[in-house]
């Protein structure tokens, strides 16, 4: 289905099935488009994808296309919902396609679905438009089947656009976007559950259960303004990592209140977490290694701490299944059902 210029579009328990391209594109304007309760399967392409359009800014006087850096006339997807649905076996023949692919659109609320098997990233924020999205109580796995890069949800930021939305007057600053309490494995990648990739910024992660992966939190070329808290990851190689991301003062980094299951004896990677007036802000987590030991920027965390960073996190033997599985039901407020036969 392509859809352009529509309000209050809704597909309802409706079945998208062995389609060669995109189940759904909603390109251009768009205003409370909704898509619940149904499936997506078989389909070359993305399952449901967002396109707005950009114009050049006044003050160039091209005249040129809608393809410039200008989104402040609204010509864009605007509160999109998908809640309820499921989307699987996408990608089969477009492999850059996700369950979900956003460019150039604003406040999207993606909740409830489960989506799996798919060639690349499962859910991907094309770029920093706007912002205002949510993506909340949905279950991510089997992603990155066919690519080294990537992880269950990615986002890029490699070029600004003026809107709106943040404040109501036109700025580049993007409104936050929340992830949280999802649950997403990255059980094929394994890169990062959330890859905040190029430039990335203001996003709000907490409250998630991720599991494997090589990082935690992702920050690179630029990216700043990324804060994870209040989740747990479940063997993951580092938990913060950058990379030419040096940060100014007051647009740093923010980890904490996280419980963080370590594969290896690391919480940091690269110097930018570590140093520099925007170095990253960690404190209060729970961390979790085979030896009840890990180093923080090349120092055991004790010393660290003695000079002032990380406070109040501590370092502890690896949580028993049953310990992992009890946390991640108390974080997402989901029963644990009790075993059919002993």
């Amino acid at each position: 289905v392509f859809a352009e210029g529509t309000v209050g579009l809704t597909f309802d328990g409706c079945t998208f099935d062995r389609l060669d391209g995109n189940g759904l594109m909603l390109s251009g304007y768009h205003r409370n488009a909704t898509v619940v309760g149904s499936d997506f399967s078989f389909l070359g392409g993305t399952a449901v994808a967002l396109w707005g359009r950009t114009n050049e800014t006044a003050s160039d006087g091209t005249g040129g296309p809608a393809a410039g850096i200008d989104g402040t006339d609204g010509n864009h997807p605007d509160f999109t919902l998908l809640e309820g649905n499921t989307a699987r076996e996408v990608g089969l023949y477009e492999k850059q396609a996700s369950f979900f692919f956003q460019a150039k659109a604003v406040r999207s609320t993606i909740r409830g679905n489960v989506f799996f098997n798919g060639p690349r990233a499962g859910l991907n924020f094309n770029d920093g438009f706007g912002g205002g999205d949510e993506l909340a109580n949905n279950l991510i796995f089997s992603t990155c089947r066919e690519t080294g890069d990537h992880g269950p949800i990615n986002s890029w930021d490699r070029q600004p656009y003026i809107t709106t939305t943040r404040t109501g007057t036109p700025s580049v600053v993007m409104q936050w976007r929340s992830i949280h309490h999802n649950l997403i494995m990255d059980n094929f990648s394994p890169q990062e559950d959330v890859d905040n990739d190029d430039g990335s910024a203001y996003y709000d992660t907490h409250h998630n259960v991720l599991v494997y992966g090589s990082t935690g939190l992702k920050s690179d070329y630029g990216g700043h303004d990324n804060h994870h808290h209040d989740n747990v990851y479940v063997y993951v190689d580092v938990a913060v990592a950058t990379w030419k991301a040096e940060m100014q003062r007051g647009h740093a980094d923010y980890f904490y209140g996280n419980k963080v299951i370590l594969r290896k004896e690391t919480v940091t990677m690269q110097p930018g977490v570590c140093i520099g007036p925007g170095k990253a802000v960690i404190h209060g987590n729970q961390y979790f290694t085979k030896t009840g030991q890990v180093k923080e920027c090349e120092m055991a965390l004790a010393k660290w701490q003695e000079l002032g960073n990380d406070i109040n996190s501590t370092v502890s033997l690896l949580p028993t299944a049953g310990e992992i599985v009890s946390w991640a039901s108390d974080l997402l407020g989901v029963g644990v059902p009790e075993p059919a036969f002993v």
